[in-house]
């Protein structure tokens, strides 16, 4: 008598779909079970954790929107944008020295790095264009060589020959800036414009709302510029150069169009965010930039080559989140908060480099 034939298991179409989602969202996954097993751990009072976690997206979540566009071009990951969080102390620092204060002193500082970012952008942009493929290191590489020219000017030349003389930013000798200006005429203004309380669990949680509504213009007039003919060019640049000069696009342009924008919207994303913490650390608030906002758009479960509006929301929430949770949760496990510190730190730089580990076997594999 002849065997029945063995039927191959065939999974059911809905089972694929969710293995599928899973795959591709294992990075928001993971982070949301290191998030919630943290919180457990240290038993964070839900009313604390909740306003920490709304302090930080509102001033962080700009300067992760702003990586989108590079992305979006097929530029990969914009460690460049270090250098319009440049731009954006450098118009803080004229804020400070002239002490102009409140929220049009604010408003001032983001004008003046507009023009400085739209410089810097332009020459990074140009730049760019010479190192395709490797952009990501190039910004990079950048970042540091911007740096450098950052330190000599703000450490010997502020004083004798950039006109500062506002005594409360510079050094007792007169010559280079304090290691750390309290931004007293800028601190917190777009914040307390409109902040409400709301009565939750016997605590308060304070919203700041006019902070919300300058992120949530962003994330409309993002999405509004992606949809317009410029921003499809940007879209065909980064999956096919070739086919998009071939199709009339001008590849050049647009890329440094993308990296222009990005810069101007880093510069006024790090102003927002120093103006948030009250206090600039003249020689390193700039540097973790990059790296942080990065990390918080991969945590979103963006890619090398695709990022959107939600990843950056996502990911900014579960990656701050942590921040916040992984201090509390090593104080109460192991007796050290600063063994959070390091977790936290490990978990930035690892994430990133993971994914550029990942988009580099991708493309070999191409």
């Amino acid at each position: 008598m002849a065997a029945e034939p063995v039927l191959p298991l065939v999974e059911e179409p809905g089972t694929n779909r969710v293995k599928s989602a899973m795959v591709q969202n294992i990075v928001p996954i993971l982070f949301g079970l290191l998030c919630l097993t943290g919180v457990l751990a240290a038993q964070i009072p839900f009313p604390f954790l909740i306003n920490e976690v709304v302090t930080r997206l509102a001033r962080n979540l700009f300067l992760v929107l702003s990586l989108i566009i590079p992305v979006v071009a097929g530029m990969g990951l914009n460690f460049g944008i270090v250098i319009g969080a440049m731009c954006g102390q450098i118009s803080l620092i004229i804020v400070e020295n002239a002490e102009w204060a409140g929220i049009d002193a604010l408003l001032i500082a983001a004008l003046i790095s507009l023009p400085l970012s739209l410089l810097f952008g332009f020459l990074t942009g140009l730049l760019m264009n010479q190192a395709k493929g490797r952009e990501m290191i190039t910004g990079m590489i950048l970042a540091f060589f911007a740096n450098g020219i950052y330190q000599l000017l703000f450490l010997l030349m502020a004083g004798p020959l950039i006109p500062l003389r506002n005594e409360k930013i510079l050094l007792p000798t007169g010559v280079g800036l304090r290691n750390t200006i309290d931004l007293v005429g800028t601190k917190h203004q777009l914040d307390e414009l409109v902040r409400v309380g709301v009565p939750f669990m016997g605590l308060k949680l304070f919203f700041p709302i006019i902070t919300f509504v300058v992120i949530a213009l962003l994330c409309f007039g993002l999405r509004w510029y992606l949809n317009t003919r410029s921003g499809h060019g940007l879209r065909a640049v980064g999956q096919d150069m070739h086919v998009a000069e071939i199709a009339g696009i001008h590849v050049n342009r647009s890329r440094i169009r993308a990296i222009i924008l990005s810069t101007m919207l880093g510069g006024i994303g790090h102003v927002i965010w120093l103006h948030s913490i009250g206090t600039m650390n003249t020689y390193q608030s700039h540097e973790q930039v990059g790296p942080y906002a990065i990390a918080a758009l991969l945590v979103g479960g963006a890619t090398v080559a695709r990022a959107t509006i939600w990843h950056a929301i996502l990911g900014t929430f579960l990656f701050h989140t942590l921040f916040i949770v992984s201090p509390l949760a090593g104080q109460t496990l192991l007796g050290s908060a600063q063994i959070g510190e390091y977790f936290r730190e490990f978990v930035s730089y690892a994430v990133i480099g993971v994914t550029l580990a990942l988009h580099a076997w991708k493309t070999a594999r191409a």
